[in-house]
């Protein structure tokens, strides 16, 4: 894969929102995005981006990914805030030393893949060199594909925007892409100490997104991440430091189009600036109790800014100013007491408290066209101060050597994203740019927004054999939403180009509607199972075993009703493996219930239910690893739940233009290789 974010489809809980090749958007217990709090190398990363096209995992090569921890639901406080969905931590290899005595170690990885559907091809390279005391590591990898094809025709038309373009029925536009990723890391270790300099470069020279009205044509990110970790009598001492510097570019790609009047597109800039800082202290103190305290910081600056296209007053003679110097700072203090009762009863409690101030500059359009809209803004109080408390409470229970329990309650708060208070134009043509959720529809924000809050119940019952070599969980959960953060159809009157009023909010027209984010109520409850077990041991020809997952969420919206947007049905997947000497082997089948409960206000797209079959294996000999397989072996039409509604080809900044009830299909059949070395 060339997605990080699809290393976690198998874990329980997760599903994926659909986007760009190599970003789409984990979701965890129906809670997605910015309702996730994401660590890449202990860096907190943001999307910047009014659509969200540069997520925080597609800024980590799959192939650099050494764990990846996923706490969903009850999430400690040490790892929570600014998040109500749960955390995902993604880790990079820990740097490795020579063994004392022995002489410098030199070591690496190399390796290349290719997959057949959209001619995907890529590469990796890790090289180390180690001493005593000192680490230097590079990883590079690099990946790029054509446009998908989907496993029959699911459209009508051929045709795109621009002249002489056409695409086959059966190919899903703007789903190219091409990435690079390069990191160097330095590192210093000296007795109980050590020192770590990560520096990180990524270049995405485009990247099609089918659910979008644009794409991604350019996004650089620079980072420097300092890390220091020592060991000490009393505990230990964690402590981090890191800058990111984000320019990004979003336009038509060849597969879209826009011409208003002599305009020959709409070129999209933004540059973000996110610096932070974090300490966090492990303190022993009795055999039995651990205490962790801590400390973070982030300071994060945001300019969204559109350069005038062609003439009139559409789009010229000025720059629009979207986002105009956003301000988001969080200073953050957490407490969390863990205790082990007796050898069968551990405890955790913990507070965080989180205090995020945000601010944004006065704003205009492109022209007096939309004064109205931008002097409203400008009249308001943008400074805005948010306190926030998370507190977490979980106990776990080993009541033999076969079963454990661990029960927990958690309150979790965040605050509004820039984007969600400080979109300001209700211009039809403005609000189609504002978009995370892939749904075709156009927002504009709530300057008065208040944070949401979040009370989640969860327990997992955790039956196995002593030696885990058969596992059944069960993990059911309730979450109770206040201040939730939806959306409501926005009404006429708002501005001189205010695209609210008409036939086109009331379901006529293109179907598509605009929206205005806006807090309300919501419950999500549901249930996790897997489990995996031993079928057969024979000599000669190896072991198999069977694993399954189920996945069950239901979302909807306390004021209104509705269903939550973005829900993954019930869905199970059920693998079959074997395993023999060097080779490792897969037989998986996943089923997917229909969509029919969607969310009426946004004119969510239904889905229906599916089946695909994959297959694949793997040869290792010593320090060489093969890997084949087939993707939706019986080349399967089937649409993606949360794949969103496809605007990926033709004029799509016009809602007669773009079709409406058509979700992005997923992958036809796809044959794939990959061969490493490591040396």
């Amino acid at each position: 894969t060339s997605d990080a974010a699809s290393l976690l489809k198998n874990i329980p809980g997760v599903s994926l929102y659909g986007a760009g090749g190599v970003s789409s958007l984990p979701s965890i217990h129906g809670l997605a995005d910015d309702r996730l709090r994401i660590k890449v190398d202990g860096a907190d990363l943001i999307a910047s981006c009014p659509n969200h096209m540069n997520s925080p995992l597609s800024y980590l090569d799959p192939s650099q990914v050494a764990t990846l921890q996923v706490y969903a639901g009850v999430t400690p406080v040490s790892f929570g805030g600014d998040s109500i969905g749960g955390t995902i931590v993604a880790v990079t290899a820990a740097p490795e030393f020579a063994a004392p005595g022995q002489d410098p170690l030199l070591k690496g990885q190399i390796g290349a893949f290719y997959r057949s559907n959209n001619n995907a091809r890529g590469g990796n390279l890790s090289v180390t060199y180690a001493t005593e005391m000192l680490n230097i590591t590079y990883n590079g990898a690099t990946a790029k594909a054509d446009n998908y094809t989907a496993g029959d025709d699911f459209k009508t038309t051929t045709a795109t925007g621009r002249p002489g373009h056409t695409l086959p029925l059966d190919e899903v536009g703007s789903t190219s892409y091409k990435t690079n990723n390069h990191a160097l890391n330095l590192a210093l270790k000296k007795d109980n100490h050590l020192f770590e300099a990560r520096f990180s470069f990524q270049d995405v020279p485009y990247e099609g997104f089918p659910n979008q009205r644009m794409d991604m044509l350019d996004n650089t990110a620079h980072r420097i991440n300092l890390h220091y970790l020592g060991e000490f009598d009393w505990g230990s001492l964690d402590a981090r430091t890191y800058r990111e510097t984000v320019t990004h570019f979003m336009n038509f790609g060849d597969d879209k189009q826009f011409w208003y009047g002599n305009a020959p597109g709409m070129p999209m800039h933004t540059e973000s600036k996110n610096t932070g800082g974090a300490a966090k202290a492990s303190i022993r103190l009795t055999g039995q109790d651990l205490l962790r305290v801590g400390g973070e910081y982030q300071r994060y600056r945001l300019d969204d800014r559109w350069p005038a296209s062609g003439s009139g007053m559409m789009m010229a003679p000025d720059e629009f100013l979207n986002i105009n110097n956003g301000q988001r700072d969080r200073t953050t203090l957490f407490a969390e007491w863990e205790s082990r009762i007796n050898p069968a009863w551990m405890t955790q409690l913990g507070a965080r408290y989180e205090r995020v101030k945000m601010d944004a500059n006065p704003v205009h359009g492109y022209s007096a066209l939309y004064a109205m809209d931008a002097n409203a803004f400008n009249a308001e109080d943008r400074k805005k101060t948010d306190h926030n408390w998370d507190m977490t409470a979980l106990a776990r229970y080993t009541a033999s050597t076969t079963q454990d329990i661990e029960f927990g309650f958690s309150r979790k708060v965040r605050s509004p994203n820039l984007y969600e208070r400080f979109a300001w134009s209700h211009t039809g043509m403005a609000m189609l740019m504002m978009n995370f959720a892939g749904d075709g529809n156009g927002y504009v924000g709530d300057v008065h927004l208040k944070p949401e809050k979040v009370h989640t119940v969860s327990a997992t019952f955790d039956w196995h054999a002593a030696d885990r070599n058969w596992a059944f969980k069960a993990t059911p959960y309730y979450s109770y939403v206040t201040d939730y953060i939806d959306a409501n159809r926005c009404g006429s009157g708002m501005g001189m180009m205010a695209a609210c009023g008409g036939t086109v909010n009331n379901s006529g027209g293109s179907k598509f509607v605009y929206l205005q984010f806006a807090n309300q109520s919501a419950r999500l409850y549901g249930i996790d199972l897997s489990g995996h077990m031993p079928l057969a041991q024979t000599d000669g020809r190896g072991e198999f075993s069977l694993s399954g997952l189920l996945n069950y969420t239901n979302g909807k919206n306390r004021d209104t009703g509705d269903a939550l947007y973005n829900i993954m049905p019930l869905n199970l997947k059920l693998s079959l493996s074997h395993s023999l000497g060097g080779w490792a082997s897969n037989a998986e089948l996943l089923l997917v219930k229909d969509k029919g409960d969607v969310s009426a206000v946004r004119n969510e797209i239904k889905t229906p239910g599916y089946s695909l079959v994959n297959l694949r294996t793997s040869r290792t000999w010593g320090k060489t690893r093969l890997d084949l397989g087939i993707d939706n072996v019986f080349d399967h039409l089937y649409r993606m739940p949360l794949g969103g509604a496809y605007v990926g080809q033709g004029s799509t900044m016009s809602g007669t233009a773009t079709p409406w009830g058509i979700s992005v299909p997923g992958m036809g059949r796809s044959l794939y290789t990959g061969l490493s070395y490591a040396f």
